[in-house]
């Protein structure tokens, strides 16, 4: 999956080790394990599912971590992005709306003695205020617009990734990059995610 799909997206060495490390078929219900270094995505449960890893690499990558960030992750889904964030950053909060994924994720991630994360039960269009600013923001589910929340707790000139759907249905992933109280977008390819739901 490394040499096929990793390095097709990316050259950054600390985000291709990340992904040699952690075990994506941990992640995955067992009835899908088979194909767990396949490139693409696969259902979780709960009408969620667990993204395509040359996606995910191209979204860490936008976001350009140095290894000393805070970082934000609204939908924790199976936990597998939060676990390489944690080799790609100081600190992860996330945010996951469904308690029972949530509770898995937590505990795949203890069972790999991932100790810099915090798995948070919640609404993660409302961000996590108490913990901000954040260096980074990332979403793993599409949006018809960035939730006002998150720019604001997001620190000056930090980076925001978000699939965002089109008045026509299709989704754009964007960078967002805070400059002051102005965030600056740039379209970076279609995608295609679960709704970000949230009970605003």
């Amino acid at each position: 999956m490394v040499q096929n799909s990793i390095k097709s997206v990316t050259d950054d060495h600390k985000i291709i080790r990340a992904f040699a490390q952690i075990p994506r078929h941990l992640f995955v219900p067992k009835e899908y394990r088979a194909l767990a270094y396949q490139d693409e995505s696969l259902p979780i449960g709960f009408g969620q599912t667990i993204s395509q890893p040359s996606l995910v690499a191209e979204m860490l990558s936008l976001l350009q971590l140095t290894g000393t960030e805070k970082v934000l992750e609204v939908g924790a889904g199976s936990g597998y992005q939060t676990a390489l964030l944690s080799q790609l950053a100081n600190k992860v909060y996330t945010i996951e709306r469904i308690p029972k994924l949530a509770k898995r994720a937590y505990q795949v991630l203890s069972k790999l003695h991932i100790t810099n994360v915090i798995v948070i039960e919640g609404d993660g269009t409302l961000g996590l205020e108490n913990k901000a600013p954040f260096d980074a923001i990332i979403v793993a589910a599409s949006s018809p617009h960035i939730p006002r929340p998150l720019v604001d707790q997001l620190q000056n000139q930090g980076r925001i990734v978000i699939p965002i759907t089109d008045e026509d249905g299709g989704e754009k992933l964007k960078l967002g990059v805070k400059n002051g109280k102005t965030l600056h977008t740039l379209n970076c390819g279609a995608v295609r995610f679960v709704p970000l739901v949230t009970e605003q």
